[in-house]
């Protein structure tokens, strides 16, 4: 098992084409999540100046899944954004073991290109790491092997 789970958010604000951004959220899963019975979440909040703001949200939790969309990342990652993720391996992953990814929104929409950010405006990844014993060596190892 390569991980526990694999969490992808992305926020649409107010002003911005939600329809689209669920499109391209889904676009991000390879296969279709309705028919692999995937709960898709849609939580409302308030951002900064009292702005509305729909929290969308996947959360994959079978090993099937979970391969998949780590072989579809791997594929349609450029070489020089596997190079970056290695070189930043440390910095992405926390001490729970949580490895973190961030693409560009708008790179993603309109271009369906997998551009890694370090801004807001992003799809977020969070890769809950499968690792005995729990210990970080291990978990960049994996990290490793994901991105090589």
């Amino acid at each position: 098992m390569i991980a526990h789970s694999i969490n992808i958010t992305v926020f649409a604000k107010e002003g911005e084409d939600k329809e689209r951004i669920i499109s391209a959220l889904k676009e991000f899963i390879p296969f279709d999540i309705e028919k692999e019975k995937i709960e898709f979440n849609q939580k409302k909040t308030l951002g900064f100046d009292d702005k509305k703001i729909t929290v969308l949200e996947i959360l994959l939790e079978k090993e099937k899944h979970i391969k998949g969309l780590l072989d579809n990342l791997k594929e349609k990652l450029s070489e020089e954004a596997k190079y970056l993720i290695l070189k930043q391996k440390e910095s992405r992953l926390d001490q729970e073991l949580n490895f973190f990814l961030r693409f560009s929104k708008q790179r993603w929409i309109e271009k369906k290109e997998l551009w890694l950010t370090d801004k807001g405006k992003c799809f977020h990844i969070k890769i809950k790491l499968a690792v005995f014993p729990k210990k970080r060596e291990k978990a960049i190892k994996k990290i490793e092997k994901m991105f090589s």
